[in-house]
């Protein structure tokens, strides 16, 4: 009797349902980038440290994160997360509490007493930092990673630099910030207080150091003329807040105003507050729309009891100590113009807030070096016009955050440690951006971002105890949990189920897939049933 058709195939022949011959089209698996990390200044691989987050091993994610900033404690507290702002789970509800996520992080390695693992071999080489704020420290501990003897130069009483001297306890407490420094310095970081450097050339010759980071942050404040009778009482910001540090607390008065727009005029006007001050009145020139501080920081001031003047300006202080100030208008190209309308406000003390400089006289007589518009410029490997000077922080041309001066750390370090060993750092290319348009996001249930908890209200301005609490072990995990993996196979098996061709190989945990493309005739059904959009289609080589 014959068999039937179908067993009397040769199973090596294309007719035994190898239909990879069909395809015009192949699947690919890759590796997108997902929008947190490329919006992160600090460079972190977010989300591959969130990946170990979710799954509750968090000194793995930790670690991972500690790979590109030291400081997640800090950074968890003060960084204006723009990797949030960029997340696409944005566009569905709400975007992952990535910053939230990072102070647990930071605060369980304080708590656990995790440290940083020591370089494992010396290079010989010495290198100087100058200044202990976030971006000498950043630069500083990617340096020692690398095998480097380094050395912190501080002109300050104690380490942090503007996170410490103009960053209020409020919003980072002293105790966090000295624990991230001591991790550091045990790696074997030498740090140097109470030593300002006068001149960078003679100071590298002395120390017999190979190459230096400049990371001097802008302590200077700036003056505006403003006419003022001989009893009025004109503070600069900055150094109200230097001045919170000390044994001396400043005298502010109980009508404070200050004038200018950025987070420093918040952060003071909050201050005085909690100084005892009755009135704190911020009066900026512009709208609230144009005011450069966080919309964060402003509610959490307006809240406070803190006042805002918009389109306002101040056109001088009477001998009496009062304000005379002139309200605005906006011209057509949204310009403040004067009205010559003005109005009188008392004051104890006006504070001006109006920016900061750098001090750049340690670079006074070194050839090659370029200052222009109060900063020095760099090359796009940091590095000064003077052969091993790197600068970076707010020093250089750039936003001045403390994520953008941990980045600045980072990628200096880089450049340092291919300058002492005669090669150029060459990042690796970035893979293509994954974008919404390529997730399948209905694949993911709806789940609320957690709103970290504050103090209560009525107990604010009465200490400067923290404003905003961390999250827990539940609701950290929780928010971890709310990653959509964007761009990256999380081995959700989706393409293992739906593959018409059981073409999808199962490598085994952590392993992935791979397509048998015997089988694979290219229906592209996997792409479309992938959720964080980790499949795509090819041409078929020809």
């Amino acid at each position: 009797m014959d068999k039937p058709f179908a067993i009397t195939l040769d199973p090596g022949s294309s007719l035994a349902n190898k239909t990879g011959a069909w395809r015009t089209l192949r699947p690919l698996y890759v590796d997108r980038l997902p929008p947190c990390n490329h919006a992160c200044p600090a460079g972190e691989n977010i989300q591959g440290w969130l990946f170990h987050a979710e799954s509750g091993d968090y000194e793995q994610a930790w670690r991972v994160l500690v790979e590109d900033n030291p400081l997640p404690a800090i950074m968890g507290r003060v960084c204006y997360h723009p990797c949030e702002t960029s997340c696409n789970r944005g566009q569905l509800d709400e975007a992952v509490g990535i910053n939230s996520v990072e102070r647990f992080l930071g605060d369980e390695a304080i708590k656990r007493g995790w440290a940083f693992v020591p370089p494992s071999a010396e290079s010989g080489k010495r290198v100087l930092v100058v200044g202990a704020g976030p971006s000498g420290l950043s630069a500083a501990y990617h340096l020692r990673r690398l095998g480097h003897a380094v050395t912190i130069k501080e002109a300050g009483p104690l380490a942090g630099g503007m996170m410490r001297f103009g960053i209020p306890k409020y919003r980072l407490p002293r105790d966090v910030l000295d624990a991230e420094v001591a991790r550091i310095v045990a790696m074997g970081v030498k740090l140097e207080v109470n030593a300002k450097v006068a001149n960078i050339a003679d100071t590298m010759a002395a120390g017999g150091f190979d190459a230096a980071f400049l990371a001097v942050g802008a302590h200077i404040g700036k003056r505006a003329f403003i006419p003022a009778g001989e009893a009025a009482r004109i503070l600069d910001a900055v150094s109200v807040l230097r001045d919170m540090e000390g044994e001396e607390k400043p005298l502010l008065g109980r009508r404070v105003v200050v004038y200018g727009g950025g987070n420093t005029a918040l952060d003071v006007a909050r201050t005085a507050k909690r100084m005892g001050a009755t009135e704190a009145i911020i009066v900026y020139r512009r709208t609230r729309e144009k005011m450069p501080a966080h919309e964060s920081e402003l509610q959490e001031a307006l809240e406070e009891g803190v006042l805002v003047k918009w389109l306002t300006t101040i056109r001088k202080v009477t001998d009496g100590g009062s304000l005379i100030v002139e309200k605005m208008v906006l011209d057509a190209k949204g310009f403040p113009q004067p009205t010559g309308e003005t109005e009188e406000l008392q004051a104890d003390s006006l504070v001006l807030a109006l920016g900061q400089d750098v001090d750049l006289a340690l670079l006074e007589g070194v050839p090659g070096l370029e200052v222009k518009d109060g900063v020095v410029q760099v090359r796009a490997n940091m590095m000064t016009g003077a052969p091993g000077i790197f600068a970076g922080g707010d020093m250089v041309p750039s936003e001045r955050t403390v994520t953008v001066a941990v980045g600045h750390g980072k990628k200096a370090a880089r450049h340092i440690d291919a300058w002492l060993n005669g090669t150029t750092y060459s990042p690796r290319p970035k893979h293509e951006l994954a974008g919404i348009d390529k997730m399948n996001t209905w694949y993911y249930a709806d789940a609320p971002k957690t709103v970290r908890p504050q103090i209560e209200l009525a107990r604010r301005t009465d200490t400067f105890d923290e404003v905003v609490h961390g999250l827990d072990e539940t609701n950290a995990l929780f928010e971890a949990r709310r990653c959509l993996s964007c761009g990256n196979c999380f081995e959700c098996d989706n393409c293992y189920g739906v593959c018409p061709d059981n073409a999808v190989i199962k490598l085994g945990p952590g392993k992935r897939f791979e397509f048998n493309l015997d089988y694979c005739k290219g229906c592209g059904i996997c792409v479309s049933e992938c959720p964080c959009g980790a499949i795509k289609m090819v041409p078929e080589p020809t």
